[in-house]
């Protein structure tokens, strides 16, 4: 019998227990000051939470308009750039409406080429003595646009760069300092590009519009002032402000000015006042934005301004930003709540929230509340743990976790103030399951004991969730979306007869491991082996929101994995001193609704699925070998998989299907960078329309730029083509009957 005494000098005692507090406390505190970049992250995603729970409102009389050079007036006026004497038109429709400001988001580095002096040069030599005595005396294009913008109020941009540049920002207001110097805390860069000289010249301000997106690329925050050298430059947003209202110089209040006191340190920036504007800032001169949704209509399209097609007071006295959305223009960022938004809306926000003063802050003192708020929460856990149950521990835990969250979103709300929950979060979450393990450590040495026994056996997934809920262990299933593969190697009869039955073994398991591997690491399930091909689903037994996802991810990695599996096999070959040729594999990937559970006998059951979903990846699986395609999937899979590209390969109709399917073939990403998809796309068109000659010409041209992959398909379709214009076709569908499963 085992002595009570023995027993109890295994359990821990209090004084360690204390100690464990300490030195959680300390590993906390040293975690917290590193600021690691996971932590940085998570504080971002904590904070784009807040702004996707609670928006900020776009104001009822907007003080700041965007005219937008969209698709339609790219198509109305011509592509860009635009002649600059189309611009000087615009300027001056604006200007003539009464904007306060007009603010170009745009650069105009360059001359005009469209500008009759520009023709000239470019014109052939003996073109150009008369050419010359025609336009001689013409204006530049941009000298009207630059007396246009001498006319109005008007503001350019200028971009700043690494590279160092001769030039200097050309600054167009005075500054005036209180405090230190906050020059060494401002974003620094080498260089600037600017417009045209006589451009800005003429204009009214000049501002940066750089941005200083976190690694993840979303702006949250935006620098008032930057600095090349010496010169301290505005931004373009505080310089169309600054114009608006017709005031000529900047206050910038800093450390240790008259009301700011920083204890004799030098801690950068903290104030900002233009006009009757005073705009508070974090020590680099920066603001955090409190975005609105996007609204994708609220823009005036550039070409209706210069049709006279807007009324004039949706203009008079109002800030006007000149920007791009045409994606072409590659004008787009990342917002809390937005994927991709023109960067002019971005510049529209920050004025709207500065003219309204109601601004986010995240003072300099947060870190240290956060950080004591974290250590309040591990102690009054601490003090909780040894005196409460398990669960009830765990539930004060939970409890911390949300009052943490709640705090931190009602400060957003009612204060706009940036509050970081994450830290405190995962001090109570990371250390109520600690006290967890300490109380229940012989239970759990227990069940990680059967745990392993059982996960000789199954899947871990599954024995968690027999260990959790035994009341599963029984037949039966349940309907659930799921995302099914089904893989096979091409000609494995061929195959299997070279080999002798040891050394197919090993051949079949040298190609089904990996492919388990990769299963298994994008989260996926393996249903069945049969001999050599395998099925695997997504989606159960855990939920997996992103399963059609996952399910594409490691079936491109299958087909990536192939050239290294067939490297390995014919080295093998040869020092066996047998030939050998590349092993194919067909996969069929297919999305939607399937029984999934327990299923068989009562003696004698596995856990699987079945429904039309796995008929349809088997039917796809088996459509690779006539597209010659290594990998297809179906259109529930291509709609659900966010993030992956997709190219359409057919329109089929399944055997036993009344109603065609669309089938398509996921690309990697270099392939989708590069891949000539409007080609395919009219080649689709054209051969669904029997339009034979249209269709040959669209595959010779993607036949000659083709990644090595879609090569086979192109010549399969190259066959089709050919033998259905030699037939007489009494109607055509475009659709691909397969007659065998």
């Amino acid at each position: 019998m085992t002595n009570p005494l023995a027993r109890l000098k295994r359990l821990p005692r209090p004084s360690w227990y204390w100690a464990f507090v300490a030195v959680f406390i300390a590993l906390a505190s040293i975690v917290y000051f590193a600021q690691p970049q996971v932590l940085r992250t998570l504080r971002a995603f904590a904070f784009d939470t807040y702004q996707r729970l609670a928006p900020a409102q776009a104001p009822a009389n907007a003080a700041v308009v965007v005219v937008d050079i969209d698709e339609a007036s790219l198509s109305r006026l011509g592509q860009w750039p635009w002649s600059r004497a189309t611009m000087a038109e615009l300027t001056d429709r604006l200007g003539e409406a009464g904007a306060a400001a007009i603010v170009f988001d745009v650069l105009f580095s360059e001359p005009d080429r469209t500008s009759p002096e520009q023709i000239l040069a470019a014109a052939p030599e003996a073109q150009r003595a008369a050419l010359g005595r025609v336009i001689a005396g013409w204006p530049t294009h941009d000298s009207t646009f630059a007396e246009a913008l001498a006319r109005h109020r008007s503001v350019l941009a200028a971009s700043f760069q690494s590279e160092p540049t001769t030039d200097l920002f050309p600054l167009k207001a005075g500054q005036a300092f209180a405090g230190d110097n906050p020059s060494p805390f401002l974003p620094a860069y080498d260089g600037v590009s600017t417009s045209l000289p006589a451009l800005y010249e003429a204009s009214l301000g000049v501002g940066f519009m750089n941005w200083t997106p976190d690694n993840d690329q979303i702006v949250r925050r935006v620098p008032l002032f930057a600095r090349q050298g010496d010169v301290i430059a505005p931004s373009l947003a505080l310089e169309a402000l600054r114009v608006a209202q017709g005031a000529s110089t900047y206050l910038v209040r800093s450390a240790n000015a008259q009301g700011a006191a920083a204890f004799g340190r030098n801690t950068g920036m903290s104030q900002v006042r233009v006009g009757a504007a005073t705009i508070p800032t974090s020590a680099n001169g920066e603001i955090w934005i409190h975005f609105a949704r996007f609204q994708p209509g609220a823009a005036i399209p550039a070409w209706r301004v210069i049709a006279g097609d807007v009324d004039p007071s949706a203009l008079s006295g109002r800030i006007v930003l000149i920007g791009a959305s045409a994606s072409g223009l590659m004008d787009l960022r990342a917002t809390p709540l937005d994927a991709a938004i023109p960067g002019v809306d971005i510049h529209r926000q920050i004025l709207e929230q500065i003219i309204a003063q109601d601004f986010l802050s995240r003072p300099d003192f947060a870190p240290a509340i956060e950080w004591l708020v974290a250590l309040l929460v591990i102690l009054v856990l601490a003090f909780a743990a040894p005196r409460t149950s398990a669960s009830l521990s765990a539930g004060f835990g939970l409890l911390a976790v949300f009052v943490v969250f709640a705090i931190g979103l009602l400060s957003f709300v009612y204060a706009g103030y940036l509050f970081d929950p994450i830290f405190p979060a995962a001090c109570a979450f990371v250390f109520s399951a600690s006290a967890a393990t300490y109380l229940y450590r012989r239970t759990e040495q227990q069940r990680a004991q059967i745990r392993l026994a059982f996960s000789q056996y199954v899947s871990p997934d599954i024995v968690h969730q027999l260990t959790a809920h035994p009341e599963r262990l029984k037949l039966g299933g349940e309907v659930r979306d799921l995302t099914v593969l089904v893989c096979d190697i091409r000609n494995f009869t061929t195959i299997s007869e070279r080999l002798n039955a040891e050394e197919l073994t090993a051949f079949i398991n040298s190609f089904l491991t990996p492919l388990t591997d990769i299963i298994i690491a994008n989260g996926g399930t393996i249903d069945k082996y049969m001999g050599d091909a395998i099925m695997a689903f997504w989606n159960a037994p855990l939920d997996d929101a992103q399963h059609a996802r996952h399910g594409c991810d490691a079936a491109l990695q299958i087909v990536g994995r192939m050239t290294a599996l067939n490297d390995g096999w014919r080295a093998q070959a040869q020092a066996a001193g047998r030939s050998f040729e590349d092993v194919a594999i067909g996969i069929g990937l297919n999305t939607g609704q399937c029984c999934v559970g327990n299923l068989g006998s009562d003696r004698r059951f596995d856990y699987s699925a079945i429904g039309d979903a796995v008929n349809v990846s088997s039917r796809l699986e088996g459509l690779t070998k006539a597209h010659r395609l290594p990998l297809l999937v179906g259109e529930l899979t291509a709609q659900q998989a966010d993030g992956v590209s997709f190219v359409e390969v057919d329109l089929v109709r399944l055997k036993g299907r009344a109603t065609p399917s669309r089938i398509y073939a996921p690309l990697e990403e270099e392939t989708a960078r590069t891949f000539d998809a409007s080609t395919h796309e009219a080649f689709l068109a054209a051969y669904r329309q029997a339009k034979w000659s249209e269709a040959n010409i669209l595959l010779e041209k993607l036949s000659a730029n083709a990644p090595a992959r879609f090569a086979p398909l192109y010549e399969v379709y190259k066959s089709r083509v050919a033998r259905l214009s030699a037939m007489t076709l009494e109607t055509w569908d475009g659709v691909y009957e397969l007659e065998q499963k």
